[in-house]
């Protein structure tokens, strides 16, 4: 598997930014963090009612919970971006998000010579119940689960 640096966090900008490479084709790659059955592999069981811009789901973890996405933006195979609910919900429904307390994250992508570059970033911290805890939960999430997905797509997908 591709030894890739960590996540870093911003406490400036309240934001978690990580930069990988994935021995994959950018179209594996895309195909891996915009479709509910690839993502489900890698991140958290997803459920997508469609595949577009406004497009709205959840995100499912046994230890965690189901929490609202909706993607905010998408330039096929190399961008996407996510809001997500994950801050305290505060009687927010599972199918709902708060867009004052929720965080984004966006998926750049770029084909290289070995394969993949992929950059996550997520932003919106500071909008959050406790935006430095909340940075360094994000942070260890992004590194378990980029792991994961860099395993998944280096051995096949």
């Amino acid at each position: 598997m591709t030894d890739n640096p960590a996540s870093t966090v911003d406490e400036t900008t309240f934001s978690v930014r990580r930069t990988i490479t994935i021995a994959a084709p950018i179209e594996s790659v895309w195909a891996a963090v915009t479709e509910a059955e690839h993502i489900s592999k890698w991140f958290g069981e997803a459920a997508l009612r469609g595949s577009g811009i406004g497009t709205l789901g959840t995100l499912s973890w046994d230890d965690y919970g189901t929490i609202p996405i909706r993607i905010e933006a998408m330039d096929a195979p190399t961008l996407v971006s996510y809001r997500w609910g994950n801050d305290d919900a505060s009687g927010i429904l599972a199918d709902q998000i708060d867009d004052a307390h929720s965080t984004v994250f966006t998926f750049t992508l770029e084909p290289i010579e070995t394969g993949t570059r992929l950059t996550v970033v997520e932003t919106g911290f500071e909008t959050t119940s406790d935006p430095i805890a909340n940075l360094e939960s994000h942070r260890e999430g992004w590194d378990f689960e980029l792991d994961e997905l860099v395993a998944l797509l280096e051995a096949g997908l």
